[in-house]
């Protein structure tokens, strides 16, 4: 069943028309949507799954364990059905109702961690890792780790690789809001197998400007700002970190849909808006480039 891997990955690279020609830098969107979880986060989850099989860390007897605010949960969850290995999420109902929908689909059993209205923040997070970890020890489980497994940024290479053969020239700066960063320097790292060496600015919400200002904070927008350093994030390659507004974000995803016909989630939201901020103190002959993290039908 392995074979249902190869419907990941080759997604298009779109050049969005938000700018006037002479305003700025082009910016494009790597439209990672139609992967069949509709997120990037597919990627990694078919590298973390096959690499343990691989190296004979996983059994296919075995149960995967991670927690999730629901989009590395379905890839896990579609990688492992593809598989025919049973998994477990821990998730929380301060994330959207679609996403535990998705990975029961898939044949995930989910634990809801209660969020009691608080929205996503450092405590939350604590508590279901602190969950995660007490259900792989109970059932012996895998623990998926996709804030430390190596095989995260493995997987995110082959993103990069793509978009240096999709760019129409140079890609002079790659940027993207972070939750472990994988994604970040993972496609960075593709970039540079292909002699593509852009500048890195990693974005933050501005309601946890960890990044920027050293403190986290409760926040909407799921898959980033997780209340703690991105592990895969390495500051040495990021040249600026910056922050900004979820309700701008949040607006932009809006626009993306009603006036591009790109119907994404509010982290792309994030990364369009700081994308627009950077091109406009770039030269039009410039290029930028970021991400279309996951569709937005897992946000209904």
């Amino acid at each position: 069943m392995q074979c249902s891997f190869k419907q990941v990955g080759n997604t298009p690279l779109i050049k969005l028309n938000v700018l006037k020609p002479d305003e700025g830098a082009s910016i494009w969107l790597k439209v990672e949507s139609g992967n069949p979880t509709g997120s990037y986060k597919d990627r990694m989850a078919i590298s973390v799954i096959g690499e343990a099989i691989r190296k004979g860390n996983l059994t296919l007897s075995q149960t995967v364990v991670e927690y999730t605010g629901g989009s590395t949960g379905s890839a896990l969850a579609f990688a492992c059905a593809c598989l025919g290995i049973k998994f477990t999420a821990i998730f929380s109902d301060a994330f959207s109702h679609s996403k535990q929908l998705a990975m029961e689909a898939f044949g995930a059993e989910v634990i809801v961690v209660p969020s009691y209205g608080k929205g996503i923040s450092p405590e939350l997070i604590k508590k279901m890792k602190e969950l995660a970890h007490e259900k792989v020890d109970k059932i012996n489980g895998f623990y998926a780790d996709q804030f430390g497994s190596k095989d995260v940024v493995l997987g995110y290479q082959p993103m990069g690789l793509e978009i240096a053969q999709q760019i129409e020239d140079k890609v002079d700066l790659l940027c993207a809001s972070v939750g472990t960063g994988g994604a970040l320097m993972g496609a960075l790292e593709g970039l540079h197998k292909k002699d593509e060496f852009p500048k890195v600015i990693a974005f933050e919400p501005s309601q946890s400007p960890l990044l920027t200002q050293g403190f986290g904070g409760s926040h909407q927008v799921e898959g980033v700002g997780v209340g703690f350093y991105p592990p895969f994030l390495d500051s040495k390659r990021v040249n600026q970190f910056y922050a900004v507004d979820q309700v701008e974000a949040f607006e932009m995803r809006k626009v993306l849909a009603q006036k591009h016909g790109i119907f994404c989630g509010t982290s792309t939201g994030m990364n369009v808006v700081g994308a627009i901020k950077l091109a406009r103190e770039m030269s039009p002959k410039q290029n930028i480039v970021t991400f279309g993290c996951d569709s937005g039908l897992k946000y209904l």
